[in-house]
């Protein structure tokens, strides 16, 4: 193909491209620690952390006249909370206004908001109690409206850029018990500078394990070389960090290292002891080792097969309500706490709302997206017992099914009309069906297709098992269930009938497993089906390019995620890097294969992956793989490559 007739096809393809992402740099999302410049021995002096670093939402929202949020700070030993400090955003047309701050029933503190927008605020928490390492305090606001005027509903008053600023020196941990502190940054994990695959999978195990404990904190994980002959990492850790060793030895235990300031941790034992250790310091047994060194007996990890009948009680939300004149709540359907790729979905909403007047018309409403799957009219009894389907061209990883009551009729003047109470039950039923090939594919059926147990296929080394540590990693911070793993050999991972992720830095070589996108030494890329024809289509640049890439296939009934490049492993580590980076930009990628080059953005090509039947007759993605990658390979062509396409035709 000619070089003009390439420009036309990518430039005709640009609006086939399922996700171009920016470049990010960095291993995790959590914010540092402010802290002490005098800080040596790796202890937190008075440090101020975003609500983002600590696991809450950094801006706080107060709908109308009176708003509530409850907000629950981690609170580490040795601390207190004294304040928050944030940017207020007040609502339009708001004349004065006051915040509390209350504990149970006892007001901690009251302050008088002022009237200029984008003003920095400090909210006192002094007196808070704490329980259980962790301060919950409720903030309420009493606002008043300019005279005549009313507050808009979806106008709320706004603490933005919210931090918390804390009291105190940090406690280091006496006791192994008390090693993984309520508040991590990071956590420093060693392993010989030739890992066995034991060392490798309790590795793994520990990351995946403690970044599940830590959910919204998102604490960075790094994976670090243990010098020759060395028992205790080689500097201290820093505040709000842990570190931990991992080697095999004839000792088993886990300990705490002696040394000044906070002591690092070191899980030993022999291979068949090893990973029950590992396993031992985030488990509930850990909260028993309450001395310097604690042996644990063997820990069995068994795969639990979800049901196809659950609630959303057991899904994590003990019920929802909200009271407005038109109150609305969502109900978070996750597959990742379904543990599996899920399809046919249906919820049984029960629960109630305040009975309307004669007077006033009302309808409940169920929608997705956007998108209404139901409605039905209000009725005088106030009782809700419906089910919903939700259609699986709606389902992703993470779908939220809206439920809100629209009312009509005379409300008032500014709403004065009773505020409606609407609430959804915990026992609301959640049906589903396992979904064979996952729903939907590519990147959003991870991890759940991956669930309840994966196999991780690495090659000998430290480089791939630091890898296989960043890549499970970043998967279970997509999961709200903590992942279960075994670390084994490429070949026998490759080779296995159960859901895998194989590392393969070098170079995909296994012919049996095809790749969405494979690229060779020269920077040929071969894009399988890309239209739906069973053909595949092929993509060569000149001068030659570095990939690195992550890419999603099915095997029959399991699916397969495979981290390659074609040639340059240090390709693959950028891209891994790039993932880790940014949690909520890696939730968001579609498509099956993830293409990160040289000095370019990663790009995500669209998903190649089968659906099933019911999915397929109304899909309309026949060639989006294609164009997509024609269309993000016309940016390479801006900077002097040469794309040429061509399409494989089989033989009649």
């Amino acid at each position: 193909m000619h070089m003009g007739r390439a420009r036309g096809v990518a430039g005709a393809l640009v609006s086939a491209v399922v996700l171009v992402v920016s470049a990010g740099t960095g291993l995790g999302s959590a914010e540092p620690a402010a802290v002490s410049p005098d800080d040596g021995a790796g202890e937190a002096v008075a440090p101020q952390l975003s609500l983002t670093s600590v696991g809450s939402d950094s801006t706080l929202a107060f709908f109308g006249a009176e708003g509530t949020a409850s907000v629950t700070i981690p609170v580490p030993p040795g601390l207190v909370p004294a304040s928050i400090d944030a940017v207020l955003e007040i609502p339009v047309n708001m004349a004065s206004g006051v915040m509390t701050v209350t504990q149970d029933d006892r007001v901690l503190s009251r302050v008088d908001l002022p009237v200029v927008d984008r003003t920095p605020v400090s909210i006192p928490l002094a007196g808070a109690s704490i329980v259980d390492n962790a301060v919950t305090v409720v903030l309420r606001t009493y606002l008043a409206p300019t005279d005549g005027y009313c507050f808009e509903p979806t106008n709320p008053l706004r603490l933005a850029e919210s931090s918390v600023r804390y009291d105190g020196v940090e406690a280091p941990p006496q006791v192994v018990a008390d090693f993984l502190p309520p508040v991590l940054q990071q956590l420093d994990v060693y392993l010989p500078e030739r890992p066995s695959r034991t060392e490798t999978d309790a590795a793994v195990r520990l990351a995946t394990a403690v970044v599940a404990r830590y959910g919204t904190q998102r604490p960075n994980v790094v994976v670090l070389p243990l010098p020759a002959g060395a028992t205790a990492p080689p500097v201290a850790s820093l505040p709000l960090q842990r570190q931990v060793v991992i080697r095999e030895d004839p000792g088993t235990g886990v300990t705490l290292l002696p040394g000044n300031g906070v002591p690092a941790l070191a899980i030993t034992g022999p291979a068949g002891e090893l990973t029950n250790q590992a396993r031992m310091v985030s488990s509930n047994l850990g909260r028993l080792a309450i001395s310097s060194k604690a042996v644990a007996g063997p820990l069995r990890s068994s795969a639990q097969l979800p049901p196809d009948d659950t609630t959303i009680r057991q899904l994590g939300q003990p019920g929802v309500n909200a009271t407005a004149l038109t109150p609305q709540v969502s109900i978070a359907l996750d597959q990742t706490r379904l543990g599996r790729s899920a399809h046919d979905v249906r919820v049984r909403l029960r629960g109630s709302y305040t009975p309307l007047p004669a007077s006033v018309g009302g309808q409940l409403v169920a929608a997705i997206a956007g998108q209404t799957v139901d409605r039905w009219p209000a009725d005088p009894s106030g009782a809700i017992d419906r089910w919903v389907d939700v259609p699986d061209r709606l389902l992703q990883r993470y779908t939220n099914l809206g439920v809100a009551m629209q009312i009509s009729g005379n409300t008032g003047h500014c709403g004065d009309f009773q505020p409606v109470t609407l609430t959804i039950d915990g026992d609301t039923a959640v049906q589903s069906v396992r979904s064979t090939p996952p729903l939907p594919g590519g990147f959003q059926s991870l991890p759940q297709a991956l669930m309840p147990r994966l196999e991780i296929g690495v090659e000998d080394g430290f480089d791939d098992a630091r890898r296989a540590v960043n890549i499970l990693v970043a998967l279970q911070r997509l999961s709200a269930l903590p992942i279960d793993t075994a670390v084994t050999n490429l070949s026998d991972a490759a080779a296995s009938a159960n859901p895998a992720v194989l590392v393969s830095a070098g170079g995909w070589t296994n012919p049996r497993l095809k790749l969405p996108v494979s690229v060779d030494a020269n920077a040929r890329l071969t894009v399988g089906n890309p239209d739906g024809t069973g053909d595949p289509g092929t993509l060569t640049l000149d001068p030659a390019m570095a990939f690195g890439s992550l890419q999603t296939v099915l095997d029959g009934d399991r699916t397969v995620l495979v981290a390659t490049s074609n040639g340059n492993p240090g390709r693959l580590d950028a891209l891994l890097d790039w993932v880790n980076a940014d949690t909520a930009r890696w939730s968001q990628v579609k498509g099956s294969a993830l293409i990160a080059a040289t000095g370019h953005d990663p790009v995500a090509f669209g998903a190649g992956d089968p659906l099933p039947p019911q999915a397929a007759a109304s899909s309309g993605h026949r060639g989006v793989l294609y164009g997509a990658a024609a269309a993000a390979l016309a940016t390479l062509v801006a900077v002097g490559a040469i794309v040429v396409l061509r399409r494989r035709r089989r033989p009649a």
